[in-house]
């Protein structure tokens, strides 16, 4: 569909939830994507208030050309609570960045933050299957990496975050569903032994002030290391492990290829090649 194109009655509508809004990428990476995919639909987001989400959800699973929901900041864990069914990916991570509305008004919930790293991760050729896998920061970014990871089969995951409890329960929640991988709680100064993988899913790199969430040189050679912080496109993290000789991935692969998995929970099966090359830089 041309993106100039008049919407009407046929089009589908698709919203991200979150509050505030105005950061939010989503309604300008879009229209680009459903033109490619020759789609008639548009994506808006919801300003909704913490505390009511249910009450919008309960309006909105009554909307019949509904196409779909993402979440954002601060209702990801409510998006979990208010579901109907669970993917265990969302249940291991802790929340959920998507919701759809069944045939029957049930909703569905699903994660695919973590399933953007892991699809960004496997795009430049590197499978996480098998890898032994340091882990900083266990809140929605972090626990959804970490629940992807899981599904995709690393060996062992090392989890580090000053939230000791909220690093626990993560874990707990891991170990639940994923009880062949290894899951240890470790300090920001302790990689694990043969660390293949080392990522920051923790706030700093944020501002230019702060430190670093871990020290690359501490690193075995030729570990990759990735940022899921996505402004600046090379944080200092990188920067810093890129001069000592490791590859490195950047934070904006993770939304990138979340994009086709997302279509697809949503009943939209699109090549990923085709809807990566129409998403705007």
């Amino acid at each position: 569909m041309d993106p100039t194109t008049a919407f009407d009655g046929s089009t589908r509508l698709f919203f991200t939830i979150g509050h505030p809004v105005a950061q939010i990428r989503m309604p300008r990476i879009m229209p680009p994507v459903f033109a490619a995919l020759g789609m008639n639909a548009v994506w808006l987001t919801l300003d909704v208030q913490p505390g009511d989400l249910r009450a919008a959800l309960d309006g909105l699973r009554r909307v019949r050309n509904l196409g779909g929901l993402s979440v954002t900041i601060p209702h990801k864990p409510d998006a979990l609570a208010c579901a109907d069914r669970i993917t265990d990916r969302a249940r291991a991570g802790g929340g959920a960045n998507l919701l759809r509305v069944e045939a029957d008004g049930a909703l569905t919930a699903d994660m695919v933050d973590g399933l953007g790293f892991v699809e960004g991760l496997r795009a430049r050729g590197y499978d996480p299957a098998g890898r032994r896998v340091w882990l900083v920061g266990s809140g929605g970014a972090g626990a959804a990496i970490a629940a992807a990871l899981c599904e995709a089969g690393v060996a062992a995951l090392a989890l580090t975050d000053l939230d000791r409890t909220r690093a626990g329960a993560c874990l707990e929640r891991l170990a639940a569903l994923h009880p062949a991988v290894s899951l240890t709680l470790t300090g920001a100064d302790q990689p694990p032994d043969g660390c293949d993988l080392a990522i920051n899913a923790s706030p700093c790199g944020l501002r230019d002030e702060d430190p670093l969430p871990f020290d690359p040189a501490r690193l075995p050679s030729g570990a990759l290391v990735a940022d899921a912080i996505m402004k600046p496109p090379v944080t200092p993290l990188l920067r810093a492990a890129q001069s000592l000789g490791h590859p490195i991935q950047p934070g904006r692969a993770m939304l990138d290829h979340q994009i086709a998995p997302l279509l697809r929970f949503f009943g939209v099966e699109a090549d990923p090649k085709r809807v990566l090359a129409a998403i705007p830089a």
